[in-house]
This record gives C-alpha cells, structure tokens and sequence, in this order.
C-alpha cells in the first residue's frame, strides 16, 4: 500500500499545467491498483492506492515521479488481502 501527501503549491502548480492529471494516469495505468483513493490528509492533497508490488526493484519507479514531481512524501508498507491472511495462517499449522 502507498501513501503520498504532494506538496501544495508543486500539487496546484501541477493541477494547472495538466501534469497532475498526466502523472496519475501513468501511475494507474503502471500499477492497476486494486483500490485507490485521493482526498485531503495532514491538510494536503493525498493518494492512498492498494496494489501488488512483486518486486521491491520496482520501488524507484513508482516512487521517484510522485517526489519528482510533487515534492510527495511517501510511506510504502506491506499489507494483505483476505486472501493473503487465511494463506499465511495456514502456513504456520
């Protein structure tokens, strides 16, 4: 799961030349998260997207375009589905 809170005035400078909009889309389109959501958070804009990360390789490419170019502090940590949970239980029998 990640979680990005933009800076507010790089996110607004973004929002009006359409670079926001652009950013977004290639990262959903990159990362096909099962669920994302955008609101306000700590008083910024915020994105909290849920998606399979296979590979920590693949962490700069995600990464580096929301610090780039939103100035986006970032939290990445693992987390499971119902799925995932009843698999990893299993295995500890």
């Amino acid at each position: 799961m990640l979680r990005a809170q933009m800076d507010t005035r790089v996110a607004n400078d973004a929002i009006k030349t359409g670079r926001l909009s652009e950013v977004m889309a290639s990262l959903m389109e990159r990362l096909a998260p099962e669920a994302a959501y955008f609101g306000p958070s700590d008083g910024g804009r915020s994105c909290t997207l849920v998606f399979d990360m296979q590979d920590s390789s693949a962490l700069p490419a995600i990464a580096e375009p929301l610090f780039q170019e939103f100035g986006a502090k970032i939290e990445i940590q693992p987390v499971m589905n119902r799925e995932d949970l009843e698999k990893g239980l299993a295995a500890l029998g």
